[in-house]
């Protein structure tokens, strides 16, 4: 296998190749750029929360972990605290992404294999829409795409930067999103079906590096110890796990969804592949890969098909399956189908982009605006602002104004960001539901009078609390509430 590779390395360095990989993903990073600074849609209220969470650095928050808090920290410190700034990180963590792919698909196939896979990934439609927004898959998937490098590096040299990469990817993978916790799935798995590479389970260095992962992790465990295990109550929440437990309608809306996300010329391929391996036994780079794609799959999907799993729950998965797909598309006669996927997402990139630019206006075939959940937050806290001001001018200022949503909340702390009244979250008591009512509940005590922001047609779980109420009015505000 070694001598294999070093072939490949030699003849591929001879064509030229990696130029055509910086020339692409230099070209694909400045046009996601430009989408980005004209992107007409306000922050998702995920995004603002995030935001938020960057201005008090912690170890911890209550429904994530700390990571993508303390990068929007960074880029706002250097940028500003624009939408464009807050959300820059992400086009330039998945061109990291699709550099260290690059470097996995070299070093198991030679540099060809690493280029496509490197631009493949970068031009993925899950990878397109991510581009434009900030979230905790950005950096999840960089520090998974990290682990799975040095793994490989594991099986194949004896020196210590492979445990490295593996310790510092874990771990720092896991303060981005617990999700990183499949990775030590997919160990276990190419483990049991590689018998020969069960001597890495003797070699000092792989323990060297699952220690090195979880003490990168413990000081969020230490946070969540001290905070009731705020992040893991929401976590389990979030799987729903009550009432029915089977929904064959999510189950198949997730696996469709696939299609979308990893694309459908490279899902199609990648379940044809996952056939395959069932009925005949894969090439060792092959078996590594899928070991790292297939269970992430099923375990989400089974999670579908009990509550519900969101399409990108299973994202990790198409960092393995990108190399798997593009080297077996490389060495088969079905090279067509690569060049109408990259065809397609290509496409993509540009209407992606596009569609941003025009938020408001763009609507899909059926009507459905595919943006609806980022746009209105701005007008909504316009409108609480100017209700501030005219409660100003007439000599009876409101001393805090208070939501009973966590969208509302994070969004008006974000657009009301320069106003000087506070904003409070209601909370009935009990356990925390969000870092809101967690971090900055309303409370007896808090300055009078107060300006109740809410979405609600039936405001009265809140107002008759207290003493005295009065209507202020409605006003028709669309915003993207879930």
């Amino acid at each position: 296998m070694s001598t294999a590779l070093v072939d490949n390395r030699t003849r591929d360095a001879r064509t030229g190749v990696p130029a055509m990989l910086w020339g692409g993903l230099a070209l694909l990073l400045a046009v996601r750029l430009v989408a980005l600074r004209y992107n007409a849609t306000d922050l998702f209220f995920d995004e603002a929360q995030y935001w938020y969470w960057s201005l008090e650095p912690a170890f911890g928050y209550y429904s994530k972990p700390p990571l993508i808090a303390w990068i929007i920290g960074v880029a706002t410190s250097v940028c500003g605290t624009s939408e464009f700034c807050i959300r820059l990180p992400s086009p330039l963590i998945h061109t990291a992404t699709a550099l260290v792919i690059y470097g996995i698909g070299r070093r198991l196939y030679g540099q060809t294999t690493g280029v496509w896979a490197a631009l493949a990934f970068a031009t993925l439609p899950g990878v397109s829409v991510s581009a434009g927004i900030i979230s905790t898959d950005v950096p999840l998937l960089f520090f998974w795409a990290l682990a799975l490098l040095g793994f490989i590096g594991l099986a194949d040299t004896r020196a210590w930067w492979p445990a490295m990469l593996l310790g510092i990817g874990i771990g720092l993978g896991l303060n981005a999103k617990y999700a990183m916790a499949f990775f030590a799935l997919s160990m276990l798995v190419y483990f049991f079906v590689t018998p020969p590479a069960r001597t890495l389970l003797r070699d000092v260095r792989l323990y060297v590096a699952l220690g090195l992962g979880v003490a990168l992790i413990a000081p969020n465990l230490i946070w969540n110890l001290a905070n009731s295990f705020a992040t893991f109550a929401h976590t389990a929440d979030n799987a729903k796990w009550g009432g029915s437990l089977l929904n064959i309608g999510k189950g198949f809306e997730f696996v469709g969804a696939q299609f979308g996300v990893f694309g459908p010329v490279l899902f199609a391929a990648l379940l044809s592949i996952s056939w395959t391996a069932w009925r005949e036994r894969l090439p060792e780079p092959d078996r590594m890969l899928l070991a790292f794609t297939l269970p992430v799959l099923v375990a989400v999907a089974a999670q579908a098909f009990v509550s519900r799993a969101h399409a990108n729950w299973a994202a990790t998965a198409y960092v393995a399956g990108t190399v798997l797909v593009i080297a077996v598309l490389l060495r088969t006669p079905r090279r067509g189908w690569l060049k109408g996927s990259f065809a397609l997402h290509t496409a993509m990139v540009a209407i992606v982009g596009l569609a941003a630019w025009q938020a408001g206006q763009f609507k899909l075939p059926f009507g459905a605006d595919p943006f609806a959940r980022t746009l209105g937050w701005k007008a909504l806290a316009r409108g609480t602002h100017e209700t501030l001001e005219a409660a100003r001018r007439e000599g009876r200022p409101f001393g805090t104004v208070i939501t009973d949503d966590r969208s509302l909340t994070a969004e008006l702390l974000y657009y009301m960001r320069h106003d000087q009244t506070p904003v409070r979250a209601w909370w009935e008591g009990g356990r925390p539901h969000d870092h809101f009512e967690l971090t900055r509940p309303f409370k007896a005590g808090a300055v009078e009078p107060v300006l109740l922001i809410s979405v609600r047609r039936d405001a009265s779980p809140v107002t008759e609390r207290f003493d005295k109420v009065e209507p202020l009015g409605e006003r028709a505000i669309s915003a993207g509430l879930t």
